[in-house]
């Protein structure tokens, strides 16, 4: 191009991490090992080429984002809608999500912000425990959350994808939007959900 963009935003995602249990996770943390956290690496490598054009390159990694309308929150809803929904796996491990409202703020946030270059973890800055996502979502459609999905029958359903997808634990943090000076639309997983179901509606 005779004039390059002067700022590249990507859509990265925080599978870069992979599996981390505890961990508190920042941008600054190592990758995972695993496809997804490999491929997430390999495609930030080659979006942070854009520097060499002049560009300010962002890579948002994104957590799980919530909308009613499409993406994992209508799969994730399903089965309480039909009566047996319940935790993961253990419900142990930890999700990392943000709206989709938040979503589109935070891509205005990293085209129009100055500062901010490099990784950053788009996610909101209150993770839960699948157990607790799972209670607030049961709460919010008015349904039981007594069936838990065992680990071994999500991997009998989904292979190897079912650990990266939907057993991982990922503490993640927004550590450089909010030293950007970023300012969080929603914070609250509840309130989150049933402004999720309700712009559906």
């Amino acid at each position: 191009m005779q004039r390059p963009p002067g700022v590249i935003v990507s859509a990265s995602a925080i599978g870069y991490y992979g599996n981390r249990a505890e961990e508190e996770l920042t941008e600054s943390s190592a990758p995972g090992t695993d496809f997804l956290a490999k491929l997430c690496i390999d495609w930030e490598s080659e979006v942070a080429r854009g520097a060499q054009f002049g560009a300010r390159v962002v890579m948002l990694r994104l957590g799980i984002i919530l909308a009613a309308h499409g993406g994992a929150l209508p799969r994730m809803a399903l089965p309480f809608k039909m009566g047996v929904g319940g935790k993961l796996g253990s419900g142990r491990q930890w999700m990392s999500w943000l709206t989709l409202d938040e979503a589109v703020h935070m891509i205005d946030f990293a085209l129009n912000s100055s500062t901010l270059t490099g990784p950053a973890n788009a996610v909101a800055p209150s993770p839960v425990r699948n157990t607790d996502f799972t209670r607030a979502l049961a709460k919010v459609l008015r349904r039981p959350s007594l069936f838990p999905a065992p680990s071994f029958a999500l991997r009998l359903a989904l292979g190897e994808m079912a650990g990266p997808l939907l057993l991982a634990s990922q503490f993640v943090l927004p550590s450089k939007l909010a030293a950007c000076g970023y300012t969080f639309l929603q914070a609250d997983l509840n309130l989150a959900l049933q402004s999720a179901f309700n712009q559906r509606s």
